[in-house]
């Protein structure tokens, strides 16, 4: 019986090992519409490190993917293309070169997708001509923000803040606050390879056991708990009717002894008695047979 217990929460522990490792590595959603997230990526807050690669945390924020940029902070995944290995994001805050003043890919496992090209932001404090576009989102009202190409002339009115490679310099027809916000990214071989394999199987074990899904596998989980609970139940009443049956066996037989034993007592004591009383007649015939003699003789 403890073996037959032992069985079954050993295969429950199984179970409950097999749906949690093929639960927790599948592909997530952070909404309706949004990315599907698989490997090298993986959802933090809902599957464990295993699941993907170092840097490739992604959140959920209000129904939206997200990804942290050490350098900058949160920028909203638009869309992951896993074949050609796309990462396109958006800025929460429509100010892409504001992106590209501030993001630092060399602290990510991250690449611009698109070609760069060096350009130099200038802070002016007066306007320049109408030749040049100022980017609204980083300009205020004391002062003027510009790219331009790093052999511009710097006029004394501006001093260049930074000169970094960005895919292009600011346009105002360019709106999309996503556009040139494409990331790339370049595993070594072996492990892209490995990831290829490993999910081409998952895919193909995840159609060839769709009809033993997820469901089922607690359903089995909570009927094998369900007997093991009870058998448990039912072995221990057991044990504690032999127990109780034993124990009243042990009390009667007590019993009975003592009965036994009170019962030879009397019987002795009766015979004692009837002894004693009958040398008392057996005396008392011989007085009377003496009394008769002596008369006699007189």
């Amino acid at each position: 019986m403890h073996a037959f217990i032992f069985f079954i929460l050993f295969f429950t522990s199984i179970f409950l090992e097999t749906e949690a490792s093929g639960e927790i590595c599948k592909t997530k959603k952070c909404a309706v519409g949004a990315p599907k997230i698989r490997f090298p990526f993986q959802l933090k807050s809902q599957q464990p490190q295993h699941c993907g690669l170092p840097g490739f945390d992604l959140d959920c924020s209000n129904n939206r993917t997200t990804i942290h940029i050490p350098s900058y902070g949160d920028l909203v995944v638009k869309s992951i293309s896993y074949d050609i290995k796309k990462l396109e994001l958006l800025d929460p805050k429509n100010c892409v070169h504001g992106v590209f003043l501030n993001l630092n890919l060399s602290l990510t496992p991250f690449q611009y997708y698109y070609v760069m090209k060096e350009y130099s932001y200038l802070n002016c404090s007066v306007r320049l001509s109408k030749c040049f576009t100022e980017v609204p989102c980083l300009s205020g009202s004391v002062y003027h923000v510009y790219t331009v190409k790093p052999t511009f002339a710097v006029p004394n009115s501006c001093r260049v803040v930074k000169t970094v490679p960005i895919p292009f310099e600011y346009s105002p027809y360019l709106g999309d606050n996503s556009f040139g916000l494409g990331l790339t990214w370049n595993l070594l071989g072996h492990e892209d390879s490995h990831e290829a394999k490993v999910g081409s199987l998952q895919t193909q074990t995840e159609q060839e056991t769709d009809c033993f899904t997820i469901a089922h596998v607690k359903v089995c989980i909570a009927i094998l708990i369900f007997v093991a609970a009870a058998v448990i139940i039912r072995v221990n009443m057991n044990q504690s009717r032999k127990l109780h049956y034993q124990k009243q066996g042990e009390n009667q037989i007590q019993v009975e002894k003592l009965l036994g034993e009170y019962g030879a007592n009397m019987t002795g004591r009766y015979h004692e008695a009837d002894l004693k009383q009958s040398n008392s007649q057996c005396e008392t015939v011989m007085d009377i047979k003496i009394m008769k003699n002596q008369k006699v003789q007189v």
